[in-house]
């Protein structure tokens, strides 16, 4: 019998501003120094334009049972042609983590970058001490590829980063 999901995954709004600040502003503590939020009206709307530009798609994961916001998850640089692929990035909220929400909103996230905007290949880079993170892309399917010494720049510090990847079936 398949389970029915707890959350769904919609695209932010300027509306969700306050509700998205308070996560973010009651989550730092959880994120840091994995991921540095966008934490101000301006970042949000910023946040907001970014995610309809074609290039990016990015998603709220809301509770089916009230709405509150359990997370967030992005498909940034969505590169076409030969590739077909994207970076996804994700950060939840603090106060519902360790419940599978980011599980299920990840999964909806993946069928939709597949069968939706036709992508081939989905990369998760996680820096390797990031283990919850770690544990919810290989709940998703994704397989370890490398290793990424100085990959990307995160609170101001090039980070290494594990580069994880799930491959449309």
């Amino acid at each position: 019998m398949k389970q029915q999901m707890r959350v769904q995954i919609r695209h932010p709004q300027l509306d969700d501003c306050p509700a998205f600040l308070e996560m973010v502003r009651s989550s730092r503590r959880f994120h840091r120094p994995w991921v540095y939020a966008p934490d101000s009206h301006e970042k949000f709307v910023r946040f907001v334009e970014k995610s309809r530009d074609g290039r990016n798609a990015g998603f709220l994961i809301t509770l089916n049972d009230g709405g509150a916001l359990a997370g967030v998850i992005n498909l940034n640089e969505i590169i076409r042609g030969a590739l077909q692929g994207c970076f996804v990035g994700f950060y939840g909220a603090a106060a519902l983590a360790g419940r599978g929400y980011m599980t299920e909103g990840l999964s909806l996230v993946i069928k939709y970058a597949f069968r939706d905007l036709k992508l081939h290949r989905l990369e998760a880079n996680i820096q390797p001490a990031n283990k919850p993170s770690i544990a919810l892309v290989k709940r998703c399917g994704f397989k370890r590829e490398g290793f990424s010494p100085r990959y990307l720049k995160i609170g101001g510090r090039w980070r290494d980063h594990e580069r994880w990847a799930l491959i449309a079936g």
